[in-house]
């Protein structure tokens, strides 16, 4: 039995002197790199597309071949949270991520050991700036002077 001869002899990773080899290999490196992203979906699929595109010549007797790879990859989970938003005293508004789980809770950070009220502001600070406020001559304290009989 005779062989026979391959009459179309173009090889993908031989194309473009391995240009197409090499986008190939960088699509599958972003593809295993997307896999073990523990950020991303486990299960989800995802895709690796060659496009070769041919533009033959005037004459027929020649093509231009355009080689395209194209990575599809599971994108990362979203980052959600909750915002505290409202107007201070003076008016102003203001917008703090919500640290404690509930409004108005205070929690115990455990990258610190310290108490926070529910923006993740120390305890003590909060505590020494209120203190702070009260000793200020602009600050009426009408609570005070309620107690004292005033």
């Amino acid at each position: 039995m005779k062989k026979q001869h391959k009459l179309i002899n173009v090889e993908l990773s031989e194309l473009a002197n391995g240009a197409i080899q090499e986008k190939l290999d960088h699509a599958l490196k972003d593809v295993m790199t997307n896999i073990l992203d523990p950020n991303t979906e486990a299960k989800k699929k995802r895709k690796i597309t060659i496009t070769l595109t041919m533009e033959p010549g005037e004459n027929r007797d020649t093509l231009t071949l355009d080689a395209q790879v194209k990575a599809t990859l599971v994108p990362e989970d979203s980052a959600t949270t909750t915002v505290l938003v409202g107007r201070n005293d003076a008016g102003y508004i203001e917008a703090n991520e919500l640290r404690s789980g509930a409004k108005g809770q205070t929690y115990f950070d455990p990258d610190d050991g310290k108490l926070k009220d529910d923006k993740g502001e120390d305890i003590a600070e909060v505590e020494k700036r209120d203190a702070e406020d009260k000793e200020d001559p602009k600050v009426i304290d009408f609570q005070g002077q309620r107690k004292a009989g005033n």
